[in-house]
């Protein structure tokens, strides 16, 4: 933005009527003038795009969260959520974030520091300065990893810590957030939302970016593996996670392999993953699963989420990101003796202090917190249940009940150990767009460290702010009502552009084949899914317009009730359905929510299947797959049969969209032999009907119609449709792309494409089924197409599917929202 946008954007600036109640606690009012300018600069643009009115700017910006996928969950959440994202910014500025990076730095090293000493010699216990209770008490410690040392000396590699502004500008310390680094991904997503909704606006102030501090953390965890070219993943709990969609955010930006559990497994010591080439080495592990879970041979065997056998790749070499038992110096007990330690270890006070905390095991701090109890934040130590706490949460002293009162002091008084308290930290507030205008509101700032290549801490120039006009702002992530902001780091001059981080020698590579096998079955469902729906559709739009043609030529309802057949048949209409009229038929077909085999039913599959997919899909295909579809059906054939249309073109381009956005690699093979097989059994199943001597013109007309070919049968032949000719270009023409020949040859491709893990010479089972399908195809003319041919046919088809499943899939049959059997007749 030039000088002279920056004056008529001036003219716009709505931040003179911003009245925070105390403008010296609140970050913009307090800002020097400098930085208030960048403020009202950024202010004044979002006022223009809104045309003066700023309640505009919410469904502008919540349009583009949804086409970036973004989304989170609450605890017991079936559904995921939007991500509630604030138009307007919290900027800070160069200097001041300096002294932040320069504490935020300290305290890590401070932390990597403790966190040798609890897992070495334990010599803070030895001599007095941690107590063992603070250490042992902990649900974070880990004793089964007391005296192993990680892979390149470091227990932390990525580190987030919660921070709180107080009144008069200084930075505390809320919470450290050693164990799992939440909210990393959506200070990731909530930039790309803000840069895409406002164009140029946050680089016109000078804001940094954020891509050197990924590209810190992708090498800082690749120069502790033992390989030169290490293969990094990402271990999730999966997808009804709370984070899930920041993770596969995350492990698509980075280009870390996004498996969970049972993708992986350990043998003589080192981690697999599972892939259709077979086992590959896993070199680094960043887990998302906490340390209890992480491995059930070495912590809880009843986790059903964890690697077996985790720990013992770990004593072999492998990174885990961030090191199990690192949780322990999350204890809201640590933080009463952070600052003691920073000065035995460091000779240093601590640049950011936290806010201030008494540990009640003491004598004298349980005395001091119980004469200021009115004063003070009461917490359970360890975030379990005590008396007065019985969800191991945190309350406020004077908000007490009398009754809560007495059992706290009462639990002091019994276990005073697994008690804390902490000064009650009155919050900055910052401008947030509220209607169309700037309110207010208490904010926190989850900030980011990570390792770089040269083991150096590197801090995220920015981070992930929660805001909420009530409710606390301690938890982990979000709490219903809460909504995010972005962050962002004001220089005073330009930044000039960075250079492409990486080793200078690094060779140019392409697609290694590296596709997890559950990633590979979710793959090739997409493909089924999408090509089912799509295909219900055609089915639907023919059999409405064979509806028009019987005005005139009874005989064509025949055809309506072949086609309302091959309907049931697929699982889209219920077998109850016979006396339906062809409006009801073609209705329920297309949007029965309750029925999986639906139009509707099938893209919510899809929808659900894509979500396991996040880290492979583009911004443009998930956009497209998540689409919804129509609330309300026309009543009318006229108005259904334009409403076909737009689907036939809805389907075909999420199909072509998906598929474009791969490198035509194994998961590109899977994505399109998904489709290939379910076009296949849904031409089968809408031939063997007509293969008994009883088709009639108008049922080989309704065929060519289905698989689009009436334009190229009356390009070879000037007649009507005959049985022969249409049974030739429907099933055996090699060259059609609807042709059933031309699937099993796509599938024999697609098979002979991926890596072959017998080493004897001979053909997989899979490939080996294809071929001789083809074969059996090739051997015959129209003639020889009756109904036991298409049954054969239908059964050599079920058959390689299986084998498919078998070979390349986790499990040997599909799931049971997955029948093969329900998929091909």
């Amino acid at each position: 933005m030039g000088s002279g946008a920056h004056g008529s954007a001036a003219a716009m600036d709505p931040l003179p009527q911003y009245a925070p109640p105390d403008p010296a606690a609140d970050i913009f009012a307090a800002a020097d003038p400098s930085q208030q300018a960048s403020w009202r600069a950024f202010a004044a643009g979002l006022a223009a795009q809104g045309q003066g009115k700023l309640s505009e700017l919410q469904p502008h910006i919540d349009h583009h969260v949804e086409d970036l996928g973004l989304a989170f969950r609450l605890t017991g959440d079936e559904h995921e959520r939007a991500w509630p994202l604030n138009p307007m910014p919290i900027f800070i500025g160069a200097t001041e974030w300096a002294g932040i990076e320069a504490g935020l730095v300290q305290r890590a090293n401070l932390l990597e520091a403790v966190l040798a000493d609890i897992y070495g010699p334990q010599q803070l216990v030895a001599d007095g300065h941690l107590p063992a209770a603070v250490v042992s008490g902990s649900g974070g410690f880990a004793r089964r990893m007391v005296g192993m040392r990680p892979p390149g000396g470091h227990f932390l590699h990525i580190y987030a810590v919660d921070l709180a502004r107080g009144p008069a500008g200084e930075w505390r310390v809320l919470a450290d957030r050693a164990q799992l680094t939440i909210g990393l991904g959506f200070a990731l997503e909530n930039r790309l939302a803000m840069t895409r909704a406002t164009g140029g606006l946050l680089a016109s102030i000078g804001t940094r970016r954020l891509t050197p501090f990924f590209d810190a953390l992708r090498q800082g965890l690749a120069a502790d593996c033992e390989r030169a070219e290490p293969r990094i993943g990402i271990l999730t709990p999966g997808r009804f996670n709370q984070s899930y969609p920041e993770q596969a955010h995350l492990a698509r930006h980075l280009g870390f392999s996004l498996v969970e559990g049972r993708d992986l497994t350990v043998n003589d010591g080192r981690l697999y993953v599972r892939t259709i080439a077979g086992l590959k080495r896993i070199d680094a592990l960043w887990r998302w699963i906490k340390t209890r879970d992480s491995d059930p041979l070495n912590f809880d065997a009843r986790s059903q989420i964890g690697v077996p056998g985790l720990i013992d790749a770990a004593a072999h070499g492998l990174v885990l990101a961030n090191w199990p038992g690192a949780g322990v110096i999350e204890s809201r007990a640590m933080p009463a003796f952070l600052p003691r330690l920073s000065r035995i270890l460091f000779n240093e006070p601590l640049r950011l202090p936290n806010a201030a905390t008494w540990w009640c095991g003491g004598e004298s701090e349980r005395a001091q917190v119980l004469a200021r109890l009115d004063e003070l934040v009461i917490s359970s130590a360890f975030r379990l249940p005590v008396a007065g706490l019985p969800d191991g949460h945190t309350r406020v002293g004077r908000l007490l009940s009398s009754a809560e009162r007495e059992q706290i002091v009462a639990g002091m008084a019994l276990r005073p150990m697994d008690y804390t308290a902490q000064e009650i930290v009155s919050l900055s507030t910052t401008p947030i767009v509220s209607g169309d205008r700037f309110e207010p509101r208490g904010f926190t700032l989850r900030a980011f460290l990570a390792r770089n290549g040269e083991g150096q801490w590197v801090a995220l120039p920015g981070g992930f702010a929660r805001v909420s006009e009530h409710g606390d702002l301690r938890t982990s992530l979000m709490g219903l009502g809460d909504i995010s902001t972005d962050v962002c780091i004001l220089d005073p001059s330009p930044i000039a552009p960075g250079i492409a981080a990486g080793p200078a020698n690094q060779a140019p590579r392409r697609d290694l084949g590296l596709l997890p096998s559950q990633a590979a079955d979710n793959l090739y469902w997409l493909g089924r899914y999408g090509e089912r729906a799509h295909q219900i559709v055609r089915i639907v739009r023919t059999l409405i317009e064979q509806v028009g043609a019987a005005n005139e030529r009874d005989e064509a309802f025949s055809t309506v009730q072949r086609l309302a057949d091959l309907l049931r048949g697929l699982g889209a209409v219920p077998p109850v359905s016979t006396s339906w009229q062809p409006s009801r038929i073609a209705a329920a077909a297309l949007s029965d929510s309750k029925r999986e085999g639906s139009v509707r039913g099938l893209a919510a599959s899809g929808r659900q299947i894509a979500l396991l997919l996040r880290d492979r899909l583009t911004r443009d295909s998930w956009r497209a797959i998540h689409r919804p579809l129509p609330a309300k059906l026309p009543e009318d054939f006229e108005r259904i049969a334009v409403l076909c249309d737009d689907l036939v073109e809805r389907f075909a381009a999420i199909a072509r969209l998906t598929a474009d956005g791969m490198s035509r690699g194994a998961a590109w093979h899977f994505l399109d032999m998904g489709l290939c097989i379910e076009r296949a059994s849904i031409v089968l199943q809408a031939v063997r009907p007509l293969t008994g001597g009883t088709a009639s013109s108008d049922d080989l007309a309704a065929l060519l119609d289905l698989v689009d070919a009436q334009t190229l049968y009356r390009s070879r032949y000037l007649a009507s449709p005959t049985l022969a000719p249409v049974i030739d270009l429907v099933m055996l023409d090699p060259a059609h792309p609807r042709c059933f020949a031309y699937q099993v040859v796509q599938i024999e491709q697609h098979l002979a494409s991926l890596p072959d893990r017998r080493d004897d010479g001979m053909l997989e089972q899979p490939l080996r089924l294809a071929r001789q399908l083809i074969a059996r195809i090739e051997a015959v003319d129209a003639d020889g197409v009756n109904e036991a041919f298409v049954a054969g046919l239908q059964a050599a088809l079920a058959q390689l599917s299986n084998a498919i499943a078998s070979r390349y899939f986790l499990h040997a049959e599909p799931p049971s929202t997955r029948e093969t059997a329900s998929f091909l007749g």
